[in-house]
């Protein structure tokens, strides 16, 4: 039990540290801007404690599926911590932030090429943006894309190479995806495949889409909130991990799927061999 609270009480420790590090580094953060942050922080850090406390699982996926959750997080905390460093770079007048945004501007123009995702963000922008505005948006859209690309190399190495999750010892369909319910009708394995296949598509097409949907948008959508550095910040994090998110829970359901037929194939093969099964 004294484990199980510690876990969970840094757990929501570090929610809370990700959600105020904007607000924590950023200059001239209003003080009704850093009460609201503290507010989402404490409701994000409870709900945490509270989730991870539960024995049961309630909504988060792979509880017991180590590390997933915390590639997750460090990816998205990444994001967050890089983005902030950069905006509040002349503030903070550090070496490392300073380091920090050339590094940042020199990966940034690797990705900034026709028809990418980053070029994409910057033909959303208004026509009336000026070329200070177009820059910042474009460095945030690279160093966050950046990030959630590293985050899926990440969790590739841990499937293809670690075995995620069969090293990590038995897994538990029901405690691990507690949204999937295995009694929803037809097949367990064509549905964890379908769902798969969902989840990568869409996550490989959102931040291609996401910024055509905003052009369309542009009349009851003001792009020039993105000027506010907490603003850039959220939105850019949201542009970048939930398609890496959604490609990695894609990704993991077809590590499941393929250990759920291989297990198939073991149990059928062995009731043949012992007369059970008809051949």
């Amino acid at each position: 039990m004294i484990v199980r609270i510690t876990g969970a009480l840094m757990r929501a420790i570090l929610i809370a540290l990700a959600i105020a590090t904007p607000s924590l580094l950023l200059p001239d953060v209003s003080p009704d801007a850093a009460q609201i942050v503290v507010l989402v922080a404490m409701v994000g850090a409870l709900y945490t404690f509270i989730e991870y406390y539960s024995q049961f699982p309630t909504i988060i996926e792979f509880r017991f599926a180590p590390p997933v959750n915390r590639l997750r997080y460090f990816t998205a905390f990444g994001m967050i911590l890089l983005l902030t460093v950069y905006q509040s770079g002349p503030a903070l007048d550090s070496p490392i932030s300073d380091l920090l945004q050339r590094v940042g501007q020199m990966l940034v123009n690797a990705v900034d090429f026709p028809y990418s995702p980053v070029r994409l963000v910057i033909l959303a922008l208004p026509a009336d943006a000026g070329p200070a505005f177009i820059e910042t948006v474009r460095a945030a859209a690279g160093i966050a894309y950046l990030t959630s690309l590293c985050g899926l190399v990440g969790f590739g190495i841990l499937v293809r190479v670690y075995g995620w999750p069969a090293q990590y010892g038995a897994f538990n369909v029901w405690i691990n995806l507690p949204l999937f319910d295995p009694t929803g009708g037809g097949d367990v394995l064509a549905r964890l495949k379908r769902d798969s296949v969902v989840n990568i598509l869409l996550g490989f097409l959102m931040p291609f889409l996401a910024p055509v949907a905003v052009r369309f948008l542009l009349p009851v959508v003001d792009l020039h909130a993105l000027a506010l550095p907490q603003t850039l910040i959220w939105t850019m994090v949201a542009w970048a991990f939930l398609p890496a998110n959604l490609i990695m829970r894609g990704v993991a359901l077809a590590r499941v799927a393929a250990m759920v037929e291989a297990k198939r194939r073991r149990t059928y093969a062995a009731a043949k061999a012992e007369g059970i099964l008809a051949t």
